[in-house]
């Protein structure tokens, strides 16, 4: 085995870690079986669900699909089909409890670090081969998409968390404190042309991210930062939940219906507003970015403030295109995996960054925290890029594609480096609030 292999192996194997002590941090390790087994909010799972999900995905790809292994644990895979069980149902399900739960978790753990020891690697990534598991190893792209997996399900854990009632279980971890340094501009211009939109030689790029094409834009402006809590209070403080001329006819219905008058876990507080935030009641902190708010609240605070949301190929072209190069990086500060220094990520604090906090992670246009702090709202409907092919299965990307769901990007701060580059897509219904999710606006026109 060549040396590029070992250290290939040698970070799988460390983000492996990583992940499981993640995972188990939020679940095993911070509430008893009763807290892990009940059902918190009919929009997500009961903990122990997620918990031994993510076992049962890395069996079924690392053992089974690219090991050739035979299964562990047959008679629960239906159980832990995220497809065949709605949330609302799981917790009707004979689930495994924590410690079985746990156990199968090692287990299927033990089982993959010894594939993983024997694995070749090195073999080209191609895609749609008549081979299936030469497709999933090469470049380690099975790997890197469990790591990715279990991850992706941790930021859901902690979505859980949020919704929990009772005494706060997660610690928070301050950090250290930087100055902060907001961009002197609120809006950048971002001229028009092409750049290259999506990814083709990622190996932890999902199938959604490609391939790669030239996009072509108009010119347009955009926010060289997130909505604050601030900016945000000025559209409530103004009626904008009052007046129906900032929103859509479906954002209209959904604050009709639900009676919505501010983020998802505010309160009125005197003459201001406090938040619920992991079982903590505090006030709200003006400077940073406002989270807890849908895609129709994202709307309507853009049209209030006469302007729209930004595209998913104008939000990419802001966090890649260098104009000195004409090339799209990795990530706005470049192709250096984030530190930080560049972006707050990986549930490092239990919330979002002040704006302004993170300079290092600005792309070349001037654009700040395009990564991390907050999911960004788009106004573009998930679909495939031109030219997509599922890959490994159609039930990650294509079962969702023009079915309403709204792109979101960026990644927050509940969302691990591992997960998220400027390529990366999520999605979710335009009512969703539980997700950490926030946005910044762009508009229309040349230069002043």
């Amino acid at each position: 085995m060549n040396h590029e292999q070992e250290r290939a192996k040698e970070r799988i194997a460390t983000e492996l870690e990583r992940s499981r002590r993640r995972s188990n941090g939020l679940t095993i390790d911070a509430l008893d079986d009763e807290g892990l087994l009940a059902q918190h909010s009919p929009l997500m799972s009961p903990l122990v669900w997620d918990l031994a999900h993510i076992g049962n995905y890395e069996e079924q790809w690392l053992l089974r699909a690219a090991g050739g292994r035979e299964a562990l644990r047959p008679d629960i895979d239906g159980l832990y089909d995220a497809f065949e069980n709605p949330r609302a149902d799981r917790v009707t399900l004979p689930l495994l409890r924590p410690e079985e739960a746990r156990e199968y978790n090692d287990r299927v753990r033990k089982e993959v670090l010894d594939a993983l020891d024997s694995a070749d690697l090195g073999i080209p990534e191609q895609r749609g081969e008549p081979d299936g598991r030469r497709s999933l190893l090469g470049a380690g792209f099975v790997f890197h998409m469990v790591i990715q997996h279990e991850h992706q399900h941790d930021e859901t854990m902690l979505a859980t968390h949020q919704l929990r009632e009772g005494v706060p279980v997660l610690l928070e971890d301050t950090g250290a404190v930087a100055a902060l340094r907001p961009p002197v501009e609120e809006e950048v211009y971002v001229p028009g042309g092409p750049f290259t939109m999506g990814a083709d030689d990622d190996p932890w790029a999902y199938d959604n991210e490609r391939p790669s094409r030239e996009v072509v834009l108009d010119p347009y402006w955009i926010d060289t930062r997130p909505v604050t809590n601030a900016a945000y209070q000025r559209f409530m403080e103004d009626g904008g939940y009052r007046d129906h001329r900032w929103w859509t006819l479906e954002g209209w219905e959904w604050r009709e219906r639900t009676g919505a008058a501010a983020p998802a876990f505010w309160s009125p507080e005197g003459d201001g507003w406090s938040r619920r935030r992991f079982g903590r009641q505090e006030m709200v902190p003006s400077e940073e970015p406002v989270q807890h708010v849908n895609f129709h609240e994202a709307s309507a605070y853009a049209a209030w403030a006469g302007k729209r949301l930004p595209s998913e190929a104008e939000w990419e072209k802001a966090a890649r295109f260098d104009p000195a190069t004409g090339l799209s990086r990795r990530y706005p500060w470049g192709d250096e995996e984030p530190r930080p220094r560049h972006a707050n990520l990986g549930q490092r604090k239990l919330g979002p960054s002040p704006a302004g906090r993170h300079p290092d992670g600005a792309s070349p246009l001037g654009v700040q925290q395009l990564i991390g702090d907050v999911w960004e709202w788009t106004s573009t409907t998930f679909t495939g890029y031109p030219g997509f092919r599922a890959f490994p299965y159609r039930e990650y990307s294509e079962v969702f594609f023009d079915q309403g769901y709204k792109v979101l990007r960026g990644g927050s701060w509940a969302t691990h480096p591992t997960a998220v580059r400027s390529t990366f897509r999520n999605w979710d219904h335009a009512v969703r609030r539980q997700i950490f999710s926030g946005f910044r606006c762009a508009r229309d026109g040349e230069p002043a």
